[in-house]
């Protein structure tokens, strides 16, 4: 038998990182209400700390990816497990709203911030020239796989002991299972370990890294900030994390609460569209590797929009058609990955698709922050969430004209300065 590739072994190990690192941040939506009965916090105040956690989680892609060019792979992401620890640890101390903006806005959103989708981009560009689109659904399933994994164990936590135990529980697993695994096996490049990236046959030297790294990420940002392309791609990205981690991901437990659902099963319904998203982005993909990605960005957006516009109806209507929500909402979450990551490459090179996919990234997660907020802003004023629902639909739809107007590049593809 054929040795295994290291290549798959570090996207095995950065597979297992991400898991838990977005398990980590998808806390958030498991605490909202125990926080609220226990503080008498409103959903708004508490959708405000989640608002400052997405944008920095989503800033943290393009600084943390000049890191990683600069110092390497596995120092990075060294300190950032160690700070999402250390954050959690002390959240379990916490008594006033400013210091969850503090602990759960700013110091688990920095440090998941620095293990996340770019992270998974730049392991996939590195280390693979053959499954390149296969391996960037999977580690872009991870957002899924965390959920499927922790949602529901930490709302299990949470009911019979508090969510104390939960904080307690994500700051462990970060020290005992992830850490060591980074340290042992984590390699920033295939040249590190004498070997060509997998399906290339070119043993590649590092480019040398220099200068400051917050300089890095600014200065990429000005090459590409006169480029149309890259401002469908982040105005797309936007609308994409406007309709999934700040919409569903923040509020689909409470709102579920809100119909009679139990904690255990409004974040099992959450973990459900993780294991139905799984399946869905590692499709997205296969199909990345053979398709145009841009037909496929437009089938993804307009297919969310339409799921987003009746799931207030879905909540209404027996079960079933809350189940059939879950199913095709899932298969959709985080499908569009693959194919932005794919034009990320594309439009602007493969070594500096971590920097610039990072801040097409941030504006992902802007776009989740604002929704993460407004929707909270939409329950207290109205009751409901329905408007909010409504209009991430209507946003969707929209982002099906921005990525129809992307145009592919002939040739070289833009440089980017290192």
């Amino acid at each position: 038998m054929r040795r295994v590739h290291y290549s798959w072994l570090i996207a095995a190990v950065g597979l297992v990182t991400l898991i838990t690192s977005a398990g980590f941040r998808s806390t958030t939506g498991v605490l909202i209400v125990p926080l609220q009965n226990e503080f008498g916090w409103s959903r708004a105040t508490i959708g405000f700390a989640i608002a400052i956690n997405l944008v920095i989680y989503g800033l943290g892609g393009p600084f943390a990816a000049a890191f990683v060019e600069r110092y390497g792979m596995r120092r990075v992401i060294t300190v950032a497990v160690l700070g999402i620890s250390v954050g959690a640890g002390l959240s379990t101390l916490m008594t006033a709203p400013w210091q969850l903006d503090v602990l759960w806005g700013v110091v688990n959103a920095a440090a998941t911030g620095a293990i996340s989708v770019p992270l998974g981009a730049m392991i996939a560009n590195r280390w693979f020239v053959r499954r390149r689109g296969l391996v960037t659904g999977l580690l872009t399933a991870s957002n899924a796989t965390g959920q499927l994994v922790f949602l529901p164990l930490l709302a299990f936590i949470v009911t019979h002991w508090g969510w104390r135990y939960a904080a307690g529980t994500a700051a462990a697993v970060a020290l005992v299972l992830v850490l060591p695994l980074v340290l042992l096996f984590i390699r920033d490049r295939p040249y590190d370990v004498g070997i060509a990236p997998f399906g290339g046959d070119v043993l590649e030297p590092p480019r040398a890294a220099t200068g400051n790294p917050f300089a890095s990420a600014l200065r990429t940002l000005a090459a590409v900030r006169t480029s149309t392309p890259f401002w469908l791609l982040a105005g797309s990205f936007f609308i994409c994390g406007a309709s999934t981690n700040g919409l569903i991901g923040t509020h689909l437990i409470p709102a579920a609460m809100d119909h009679g659902f139990g904690e255990v099963a409004a974040a099992s319904l959450l973990a459900t569209i993780g294991l139905f998203d799984l399946v869905g982005t590692l499709c997205s993909g296969w199909l990345t590797d053979r398709y145009d990605p841009r037909l496929l960005l437009a089938w993804y957006y307009g297919l969310r929009g339409l799921s987003l516009l009746a799931l207030p109806y879905a909540f209404g209507a027996p079960r079933f058609g809350l189940i059939l929500f879950v199913v095709f909402y899932g298969l959709d979450w985080v499908a569009t990955v693959p194919p932005t990551v794919a034009l990320t490459a594309e439009l602007f090179g493969r070594e500096s698709v971590g920097v610039v996919f990072g801040w097409i990234f941030a504006a992902h997660m802007a776009g989740a922050a604002v929704a993460a907020w407004g929707a909270g802003a939409v329950r207290t004023w109205f009751g409901s969430y329905g408007w909010a629902f409504g209009t991430s639909g209507l946003l969707c739809l929209f982002a099906v004209g921005l990525v129809s107007q992307i145009a592919r590049p002939v040739g070289q593809p833009a440089l980017v300065p290192a």
